[in-house]
């Protein structure tokens, strides 16, 4: 079995890419991004949906800024993508973040990867000391025990090494190519059904 599709090692930090044929709608054409996973499960953001509203609105909305026009980036910081994480309690807040902002709430999930599930974190975007490239997932994706490894052998998702600037680009509409595309796989040519020898 290739390296790409070998769920008996730990995928932490790696992508789920779901297969034309995911049985489950809420994860069709999906791009996840895997923070944890071990034999007792997996925890995971979906990358490349977005949310109705933007970060902006988002800080209004929670009262962190009075006015979107208060919001301060990081000097040479991206725009922040909302993403629709998971079905997983969809009403909380996580923000993957590059390695240069730490709080005490701050789970280092890869090298260059951090995840801070507070809103501290916010405050410090809006005020423009917070990390230069960042996502907020809306709720988060989880398997149990042996679920995600099951989804693996049944074909519903091809998998493959994190590469962080497609995490961070909010060009939400190109990441599933573009995750395919660190594969070597152009879309076009993916088919609802595998084939086993």
């Amino acid at each position: 079995m290739s390296e790409t599709n070998a769920p008996s090692s730990s995928l932490e930090d790696h992508f789920l890419i779901a297969m034309p044929g995911m049985q489950d709608e809420r994860f069709a054409r999906s791009v996840v991004y895997l923070c944890a996973h071990s034999p007792s499960g997996a925890m995971g953001f979906v990358i490349n949906k977005g949310q109705p509203l933007s970060f902006a609105s988002l800080l209004k909305q929670l009262g962190i800024v009075d006015d979107e026009a208060d919001i301060r980036l990081p000097q040479g910081g991206r725009e922040v993508s909302v993403c629709a994480g998971g079905p997983v309690e969809q009403g909380r807040g996580f923000v993957l973040h590059s390695s240069d902002y730490d709080s005490e709430s701050t789970v280092p999930v890869a090298d260059a990867i951090r995840l801070t599930p507070t809103l501290d974190i916010l405050k410090a975007i809006s005020q423009g000391i917070g990390p230069h490239e960042a996502v907020m997932a809306l709720g988060y994706a989880g398997w149990g025990a042996g679920q995600l490894e099951a989804e693996i052998a049944a074909n519903g998702w091809l998998t493959c090494k994190a590469d962080s600037g497609l995490i961070f680009d909010p060009d939400l509409d190109s990441k599933y190519g573009r995750a395919l595309g660190l594969l070597g796989i152009d879309p076009t040519f993916l088919a609802a059904e595998a084939g086993h020898a």
